[in-house]
């Protein structure tokens, strides 16, 4: 156990533990008087009252943009929905000019929002508050647009997405379902692949953790292969992290002698290919264990179905 009392506090594994907790992605937004818009990614939203209805989220006390913020009337949470990591990514690093090519409509105060996100709210500047290295900023919610669009989430450094829980009460064979909602639900293809997938990471997850790596740092080895060095744009496209964290990843990667990175390209060390090796190895004796059950042709009928799937999506 990680105790307060160490003589140096380690905010590396402390950002880490706090990765724990899966939140929802935002990119929060304001402007100024004179057309100035800013816009940042953030997971540090949370409601706070009802009456009146307050929502707060907290801002680097290095960002550029808090000035905007600081003096704008109104700013904009939009809550992003899951197929919108492109816009995340977008307004969680540096540029010039944030908004070039973003599709968005004017709100409250001036303030940018988003189409096709999970929900909006345009709040009034309530109140600023001192938090630290951040400043916790605090609105008065004036407007609310609910699309109800699955969320795009964040968890352990990485992107995800909502699989709900459909706990299933397992029934004797030949029994009767309770009513006739669970019977339809037993047909149902999306509510049995959920199912399926749940089932399948209850045992592979634990032991995948259990080689020492974050879920994020895993999947960048399995990406990587023996010889392919990917640059930072192909290893967003195939981990679906932001570039932060895909940053600190290979960081973290690197100082356990796993990856090296040559000129742009990430690439796997020794080390590394026998780490990513054991990790497939886990894979495969998942693979093994789940479809040892059913004949080959079963197997590569069910691949094909899953292609096909995928491909219609």
């Amino acid at each position: 156990m990680s105790s307060l009392c160490d003589t140096a506090f380690d905010t590396r594994a402390f950002r880490r533990a706090l990765g724990n907790f899966a939140t929802g992605v935002t990119v929060v937004t304001a402007a100024t008087e004179d057309g100035r818009k800013v816009g940042v990614t953030a997971n540090s939203f949370n409601s706070v009252s009802l009456d009146p209805p307050l929502i707060l989220w907290s801002i680097d006390k290095r960002s550029s943009s808090h000035e905007v913020f600081e003096t704008a009337s109104h700013f904009a949470v939009n809550v992003l929905a899951a197929d919108q990591i492109d816009l995340s990514n977008n307004f969680a690093r540096p540029k010039e000019d944030r908004f070039a090519q973003i599709q968005f409509e004017i709100g409250e105060g001036g303030a940018p929002v988003f189409v096709d996100c999970s929900a909006r709210f345009h709040c009034e500047k309530f109140q600023q508050v001192d938090g630290g290295d951040h400043w916790i900023m605090i609105g008065k919610v004036v407007a609310f647009d609910d699309f109800g669009r699955s969320p795009l989430l964040y968890h352990q450094g990485a992107y995800s997405m909502v699989l709900p829980h459909t706990r299933m009460t397992k029934r004797e064979e030949g029994q009767s379902p309770s009513s006739h909602f669970q019977g339809r639900l037993s047909h149902n293809l999306y509510y049995l692949m959920t199912q399926a997938l749940r089932a399948y990471q209850a045992s592979y997850q634990p032991r995948q953790l259990s080689t020492g790596l974050r879920t994020s740092e895993a999947r960048m080895l399995m990406v990587l292969e023996n010889d392919a060095g990917l640059n930072l744009c192909d290893l967003q496209r195939e981990v679906a992290m932001p570039v932060r964290e895909i940053e600190e990843a290979v960081a973290n990667l690197k100082r356990k002698g796993l990856v090296s990175d040559e000129g742009e390209r990430v690439r796997l060390t020794v080390k590394g290919i026998d780490e990513t090796e054991g990790l497939w190895a886990i894979a495969k004796e998942q693979q093994d264990k789940v479809f040892g059950q059913f004949s080959e042709e079963q197997v590569e009928h069910f691949k094909e179905v899953l292609k096909g799937v995928i491909k219609g999506a």
